[in-house]
């Protein structure tokens, strides 16, 4: 019996497989579907994009049709390449290269050929499409930007890549998706879902209807409409103030966190990035080295902050308690520190102390007040971990969180910062080493958004909410906790009074005084930072950058706003002006200071501009020292 097993077992094996076999091909149609999916054809509809809106409800984002030219691989049969390239407006090789990359790509799913023809070039093409088997139009949305604004917050749409197919399976070799800004953030959002529909071919290819009655068929869904929380007058605003000047202006809503504005010059026109001139355009903007409009300065450029700063620090030394309101100094030009170590200062009264301090940015002041803070400690180490710790909790030194895809951290340094830049312990060092932190300048680095956001704080006497763009979805308010959820920083509420009646004075009697605005209380502050970069191993000074914070009105804050111009000379000459007139604009509807408006449409630094991009052109090794990208 033994030696019948390897029989019995080969035949049972058999008797298995003829089973299985007869079950599929009589009694399951699985086989069948199988067979059959090799001769179906899926055609995609693709759904209209979500809207964008702005807070008021003005339309910033639409869509207008295009339509691409698809080929699916396994239905080509011969034809005239030469003529179809015309007809695309491609070269002949070219032609040749995409179908070879689709065949690459599969034998059976639709492959991109040329993307986004013109109504009028669909209608010529149309025409001698019968010509061309295999290949078929698909029609599609594109973005239609009804202002041109926004650039750098909106993003763009642009065709996936096999990359991005291999980390995204929903997507297919054409399909195009949000890149950047809104666009990308909230891309499940707005690209809503394709519907498909079957269509069964014979073994001629020819068409035989819906394959299984539709069963299969889906609609299209619509992506969702988004409305943000930019308010596009005053970004138009903003954009027309920041003629000829580079830098950026972010405004935020204190008591949500909202973002009013985010503006960044030089930028571009959203309606570039459309359509078949998308890929040229971009490349363009892409090497442009030296204006750099893809880069978003009110996100990612790092400034030295500068004054603005000294708020924060006088917020530190009064929760470390380490300074009185009425403890005052003398100041005589600038603040020694160490044998033959002087920051200098401008002519003010004297003595002075914190509300005057702020007032007229004593440098002397702020710099007396940030070492006793320091030296609070045993050990200078101590001290810098402390203070690091207060300026986190105002979102400095990290990410923000907002809802857009970059940004930068900006850069408050520890005691471990220090310790490798001074070798500790083979050598020591002393709160004097950092002392230029105490007014914004030193190693201290901040975005325009985490300059805003930190004014927000001080409004809201000591809590912000992380500044976001979208404000609903479909006409529903956010719900999420990340954008509703306030976070306190580690200065007690009575500490903010003292500070904003000093950004009050800045307007009233200080820095800031030429520039009021009738019938709005605001509390601000100037700030000058200086600009320095390395030519040829030597550093060379620079023009200042012009910064300026402020929020309005002071008892009832509404908007919170932040700008820096670089090379702008000094904070009231650019940054202050334009801080001023943004907030008119916002809380009034109508300009009054006509006079400022003037001025600033008429003036800019591009004459300090041309110079530095000579040196760009003609300087390998130029590095801003300021601009630590």
């Amino acid at each position: 019996m033994r030696r019948f097993f390897p029989y019995i077992l080969i035949v049972f094996s058999a008797l298995i497989f003829l089973i299985r076999l007869l079950y599929l091909q009589v009694f399951s149609d699985s086989y069948t579907d199988i067979s059959e999916n090799l001769a179906v054809k899926a055609e995609y509809d693709y759904p209209q994009r979500g809207y964008i809106y702005d807070r008021n409800g003005t339309l910033l984002a639409g869509n207008q049709p295009a339509y691409d030219v698809m080929l699916v691989p396994r239905d080509l049969k011969a034809f005239d390449t030469l003529e179809f390239a015309k007809l695309l407006n491609l070269e002949k090789n070219t032609l040749t290269k995409r179908i070879e990359r689709a065949k690459r790509y599969s034998y059976y799913a639709p492959s991109l050929i040329t993307a986004q023809l013109t109504k009028s070039e669909y209608a010529y093409l149309q025409e001698n499409m019968y010509k061309f088997e295999g290949f078929y139009i698909q029609k599609r949305s594109l973005r239609d930007y009804q202002l041109d604004i926004g650039a750098n917050f909106l993003g763009y749409i642009a065709e996936v890549n096999t990359g991005d197919i291999k980390k995204h399976p929903y997507y297919q070799s054409g399909d195009l998706w949000g890149k950047q800004g809104v666009e990308q953030y909230y891309e499940e959002k707005l690209r809503g879902v394709r519907g498909v529909k079957y269509i069964q071919k014979d073994r001629f290819n020819n068409d035989l209807g819906s394959f299984k009655n539709g069963q299969y068929d889906t609609l299209p869904q619509k992506g969702k409409d988004l409305s943000l929380t930019i308010d596009a007058r005053l970004q138009e605003y903003g954009k027309k103030l920041m003629k000829n000047k580079r830098g950026g202006i972010v405004a935020i809503e204190p008591k949500s966190g909202e973002i009013l504005t985010l503006i960044t010059e030089p930028t571009y026109e959203p309606s570039v990035l459309i359509g078949r001139k998308r890929s040229k355009n971009y490349t363009k903007l892409y090497y442009d080295s030296i204006t750099r409009p893809l880069f978003n300065r009110a996100l990612q450029a790092q400034y030295a902050p500068g004054s603005p700063f000294k708020v924060l620090t006088g917020l530190i030394a009064l929760q470390e308690n380490v300074v009185d309101l009425d403890d005052s100094y003398s100041c005589y030009g600038g603040f020694q520190y160490a044998r033959g170590q002087v920051l200098g200062c401008h002519n003010h009264p004297n003595p002075i102390s914190m509300v005057n301090g702020i007032a007229h940015s004593c440098n002397s002041y702020f710099s007396r007040i940030y070492l006793n803070t320091i030296n609070k400690y045993e050990r200078p180490q101590q001290g810098i971990q402390t203070w690091q710790k207060h300026l986190k909790s105002f979102g400095l030194g990290q990410y923000l969180g907002y809802d857009l895809p970059v940004g930068r951290k900006g850069f408050i340094p520890d005691s471990t910062y220090y310790n490798r830049m001074y070798q500790y312990p083979t050598y020591k060092w002393y709160a004097t080493a950092t002392v230029s932190n105490g007014i914004g300048q030193g190693e201290v680095l901040t975005t325009p958004i985490q300059l805003a956001n930190v004014t927000a704080a001080i409004a809201n006497r000591g809590w912000f909410i992380k500044p976001h763009i979208l404000k609903s979805v479909e006409g529903k308010a956010i719900s999420d906790t990340t954008y509703t959820n306030k976070h306190y920083t580690t200065i007690d509420k009575k500490h903010f009074e003292p500070i904003i009646k000093g950004m009050h004075q800045v307007y009233k009697y200080g820095t800031a005084k030429w520039i009021q605005i009738p019938d709005i209380e605001i509390a601000g502050k100037t700030g000058t930072a200086e600009n320095k970069k390395v030519i040829d191993g030597e550093v060379v000074q620079l023009k200042d950058h012009s910064i300026f914070v402020a929020f309005a009105p002071v008892d009832d804050p509404k908007i919170a706003v932040a700008v820096f111009i670089e090379h702008g000379y000094w904070g009231s000459r650019y940054a202050g002006k334009i801080a001023s007139l943004m907030i008119e604009k916002y809380i009034k509807g109508k300009i009054t200071r006509t006079d400022l408006e003037k001025w600033l449409l008429n003036n800019s630094p591009k004459e300090d501009y041309k110079k530095i991009d000579f040196m760009v052109k003609n300087d390998s090794i130029l590095e801003n020292l300021n601009l630590n990208e």
